[in-house]
Parts: structure tokens; C-alpha cells; sequence
């Protein structure tokens, strides 16, 4: 299996109150960064079977946002395994749930989605990889231990893509 790692997208700032902050929804950056980051995905020619989010509105958002421009038609499966209060053991019951599948894009909240990502690629408790929001992680599951194939934030998206459309101009003559 592909797991696609996906920490949720911009939604501001956090709020005191835990009911309030479960409602808070994505900023218009975090749009942004949605957008950007699914068309790296399909630069990237990612397939995905099934979409899984935290059952938080900024994770769920960000994966319907992800899922639209990938052309997933589908419902967006939500998983308490993705939840910021989840823990390994529940995230490990998910991706059995889900092991048929080839491609999982799996969208959650830090700090237990780095600490996932660390714990799948490293096979102990002591690793834990940083992920900015709106990043996306491919971990390669077929591989004993699981491969991290690539990290993608939307900085450097950002900036790959703005060098290759600056190189990616005709050039002109001018005889």
C-alpha cells in the first residue's frame, strides 16, 4: 500500500475552547494550500482508492478540497484514528482496516501525525518527522520496514513551481 500522510491545511488560529476549535474551518490559505498541494499530487500521477480524515471540520475540509481535484468521487471515510487525541495503536487498527486498498491518502493533525510518520519509517517510538500544514508524506507499506518515498510541503511546492515556470517560457528571437 501507498499511504499518503496529509497534515490538514491552514485553518488559523487555534481556539481555547475544544467544541470551538473542532468547528474551525479552513482560511482561504488553507484553500490555497489544498489546491496547490493536489495538483503536486497529480503532477505526480498519485492514485488514491480511499480518503481518510480526522473527524475534525479542518482535516475533513481539507480532504474533500484534496480529494475534488484528484477526481475522487467517493465519500470521505472519517476515522477517530486520525484525531488529534489518537494514539498509535488506533492509528495501526486504521491502516489494517484499509490494507486491501493500494492507495490511502490519510489526513490528520500534528503532533500525533508526525509522530505516526516517525514511528511507521523508524519501527520504534523515538522518530517523529516534521510536517508543516498542508504537507504530504508518501510512505511505501510494502516495504519491511515501511519507506518514507517522499515529504512534499507547501513551500516548496510553491517554490518548484514558480522556478519552473520561469525555465518553462518560450524564448524569443530577436533578429
Amino acid at each position: 500500500m501507498n499511504l499518503y500522510l496529509m497534515r490538514h491545511a491552514n485553518a488559523g488560529l487555534p481556539r481555547g475552547n475544544p467544541t470551538l476549535d473542532a468547528k474551525r474551518a479552513l482560511i482561504k490559505e488553507g484553500k490555497d494550500q489544498c489546491m496547490l498541494m493536489a495538483r503536486v499530487l497529480s503532477a505526480l500521477k498519485v492514485q488514491v482508492d480511499v480518503i481518510v480524515s480526522s473527524p475534525l471540520k479542518r482535516a475533513l475540509q481539507t480532504a474533500q478540497f484534496v480529494g475534488t481535484e484528484l477526481g475522487y468521487d467517493a465519500k470521505v471515510e472519517i476515522s477517530p484514528a486520525l484525531g488529534p487525541d489518537a494514539d498509535y495503536a488506533d492509528f495501526q487498527q486504521m491502516l489494517a482496516k484499509y490494507a486491501e486498498y493500494e492507495g490511502v491518502l490519510a489526513v490528520g493533525h500534528n503532533p500525533n501525525l508526525f509522530q505516526f510518520l516517525g514511528r511507521l519509517v523508524t519501527g520504534n517510538g523515538g522518530g517523529a518527522i516534521r510536517m508543516r500544514k498542508g504537507s504530504v508524506a508518501r510512505v511505501d507499506l510494502d516495504r519491511h520496514p515501511p519507506l518514507l518515498q517522499w515529504l512534499i510541503d507547501p513551500r516548496s511546492a510553491r517554490a518548484i513551481y514558480a522556478s519552473v515556470q520561469k525555465s518553462s517560457r518560450p524564448k524569443t528571437s530577436r533578429k
